[in-house]
């Protein structure tokens, strides 16, 4: 019954994430925080009614929350993701725990790229991006060493990427457990 009830809750929160990702491209801490502390307490409570103490569910949403903030706030650091999306992944890491919340992220980013590619194939167009991959192939080939892309050449790769849909559809997949 708690594991239906975090379940639900947790796709409630991401689903408002989702909404103000698209449209507002944020994810705001009134929802984030709010639902990182339900999710530790969920966890707790779902470990006592099954004869667990509350410490195994705060560990439970610990191992998540720091295996799940940690990577993203690498992806953070080195990359161009947003705060929201570190605090999104973290939030449903405290949720899930640490084997749920590492298959949700990894769904996330995979189903995250698939949108972006198609994105960018539907703007730029599929035989466009391959002859220009294949283009600058030959010149990194011809010249022997690697050539950095032009500044127009990277700008249809500047896109914004919404992780929080990507999210909901990985909370959803790993809670219905349909490839496990």
């Amino acid at each position: 019954m708690i594991a239906t009830i975090k379940i639900v809750l947790l796709l409630l929160l991401v689903l408002m994430a989702t909404i103000t990702d698209v449209r507002r491209h944020k994810i705001y801490n009134w929802t984030m925080y709010p639902g990182i502390v339900l999710g530790f307490i969920l966890n707790a409570l779902e470990q006592v009614s099954q004869g667990e103490t509350i410490g195994a569910g705060l560990v439970v949403s610990l191992e998540g929350f720091l295996a799940c903030g940690l990577m993203m706030l690498v992806c953070f650091v080195f990359f161009d993701v947003g705060g929201g999306d570190v605090k999104l992944i973290a939030m449903f890491g405290a949720f899930l725990g640490l084997p749920d919340g590492i298959e949700a992220l990894l769904w996330t980013f995979v189903l995250s790229s698939i949108v972006g590619a198609a994105i960018l194939i539907w703007q730029i167009g599929f035989l466009r991006i391959v002859s220009r991959t294949v283009q600058h192939l030959f010149l990194v080939l011809r010249a022997r060493s690697w050539i950095p892309l032009t500044e127009d050449e990277r700008q249809p790769l500047r896109r914004w990427l919404f992780l929080a849909p990507s999210a909901f559809a990985a909370i959803c997949i790993v809670a219905s457990d349909i490839f496990g």
